[in-house]
Order: structure tokens, then C-alpha cells, then sequence
């Protein structure tokens, strides 16, 4: 059977959970803290595939914030529930290296495949009870927050290297955007460009061709690859140019 309860406080949800007689209860990427009297439930409890290494990253997205911030690693760990916001007791941990051209999207598949893997490896020293549970540093605790819309609005002030993870780190979802006179311009994948920003005004398009658009940034230069107009689909920056080259003509200011 499929139970797709919309609340889990709901008494009668819990009852029918209880039914089961389930010996664990896996959460993934569920979003909401589970009442205590669901804890209690199952004969081990309720353990946690979470997409970061705890305590780093607790909370709704951390997949994103790890890329936002620029860590050179991530990861998983397995973590028995408690009645707090991933704050209960670390039973295994994989870790993962982030690519200069990861997404959220591509490490969220990575990880998906990872936590998989990891789950497995840990349901059966868990039931013989032979792990050693490991008590999170608090000293170490980040939190990533739930990811808002307007966050995907590029600041062209902030140093380039920063935008281009904000553009890695929103794709799949916000999507980074701008102005580009009356439209919204969604950028879909940038990469970093080792050339002056020439004392341009941030925003300022100062080259563009097949090989991407130019952009000055507070500091340095970033080059956009892949865009989207509104109306139309995310293309290659080499395509958008045959039919819209004078819309990113040089001097052209973005934001």
C-alpha cells in the first residue's frame, strides 16, 4: 500500500503508521520534522538520507548551499532522527568531491546514487546493533536555508567567481536571471573568464560570440553560455546570437 498522508501530526496517520509494525521508517528529502510519537514508532526508529556531511549544511537545501559556497566537498550522511532539524546522532558518512562544473542538478543525481548505495551498506549493522553512533560538533553547525525565487537574481557587483557559482548552484532551480532592457534573461550555465573587466561598469557586455557573452562583474569577467529568452527555450549562447546578435552588442548593460 501508498500512504501519502498530508500531515503526519494527524492521529489517526500516526495509528496507521503504527499498524505496520514497521522495524524502521527511512525519510528522504521529506522536508518536514517528524512529530516524536512518529520517532517512537518504528522498533529502530527513523533514520535519515541527508545530502550533506553533518554537520555542515542542516536544513532544507543543501545541496545548493554547498555549491553556493564554494566547498570543495560534499556528501552523505546517514542519521538517526530526533525531534530536531537534522540534529540527531550520525550512523554513517560517504563523501564526494564537487566539480568545477557541477550543478545542483548533476550533484543531486550523484548524490542520489550515493545515498542509495550508503543506505544499504548501513541497514544491516544498524539492525545487528553493531554501529557506533557519533554525536554532531555543534561548534560546526551551518544551515541551509530553504532556497528563495529571487535569490536567482544576479548582482553584478559581487565578484565574478561568486556569480558563476550562484548560476551553478540555481540550476536546476531558481534559475539565475537579469535584465536585459524589458525582459528577464534566465542563464542557465556560465564559466569563468580570466580577462579584464577593463574598469567596465558591472553588468556591461563587453564581448560576445560563439564561445559565449562577455560580462563585467565587480571583479573580473564572466562568460555566459547558455540562456533563455522569454517565450523561448535555454539555448547555446553560438545559437541565441543568429537571431539576436544586436541585442548583446557590446556596451550593452545587463541588470
Amino acid at each position: 500500500p501508498v500512504y501519502q498522508p498530508l500531515s503526519l501530526k494527524d492521529e489517526a496517520e500516526q495509528q496507521t503508521l503504527a499498524s505496520l509494525n514497521a522495524d524502521l521508517m527511512i525519510v528522504v528529502a521529506y522536508g518536514l520534522i517528524l512529530p516524536q510519537a512518529v520517532l517512537d514508532t518504528p522498533r529502530l526508529g527513523c533514520i535519515n538520507v541527508h545530502a550533506s556531511l553533518l554537520p555542515r549544511w542542516r536544513g532544507a537545501a543543501p545541496i545548493h548551499r554547498a555549491l553556493l559556497a564554494g566547498d570543495a566537498t560534499t556528501g552523505i550522511t546517514i542519521m538517526q532522527m530526533d525531534a530536531g532539524l537534522d540534529t540527531g546522532d550520525m550512523l554513517s558518512k560517504a563523501e564526494c568531491r564537487i566539480e568545477a562544473s557541477d550543478t545542483s542538478g548533476s550533484l543531486h543525481d550523484r548524490l542520489a546514487v550515493m545515498g542509495a548505495e550508503l543506505l544499504v551498506e548501513t541497514l544491516a549493522p544498524l539492525a545487528a546493533g553493531t554501529l557506533t553512533p557519533a554525536v554532531q560538533d555543534t561548534h560546526l553547525v551551518t544551515y541551509a536555508h530553504k532556497l528563495e525565487k529571487q535569490e536567482g537574481l544576479i548582482d553584478w557587483s559581487l565578484p565574478a567567481d561568486e556569480i558563476q557559482r550562484r548560476v551553478r548552484g540555481f540550476n536546476p532551480w531558481p534559475v539565475c536571471f537579469t535584465r536585459l532592457r524589458e525582459d528577464n534573461l534566465r542563464v542557465w550555465s556560465a564559466e569563468m573568464d580570466d580577462s579584464s573587466n577593463e574598469d567596465a561598469a558591472p553588468g556591461t557586455i563587453m564581448a560576445a560570440d560563439g564561445e559565449g557573452i562577455r560580462v563585467a562583474c565587480g571583479q573580473g569577467c564572466i562568460r555566459l553560455t547558455q540562456l533563455q529568452l522569454p517565450g523561448g527555450k535555454a539555448q547555446p549562447v553560438k545559437t541565441l546570437l543568429n537571431a539576436h546578435r544586436e541585442r548583446f552588442a557590446p556596451g550593452v548593460r545587463l541588470g
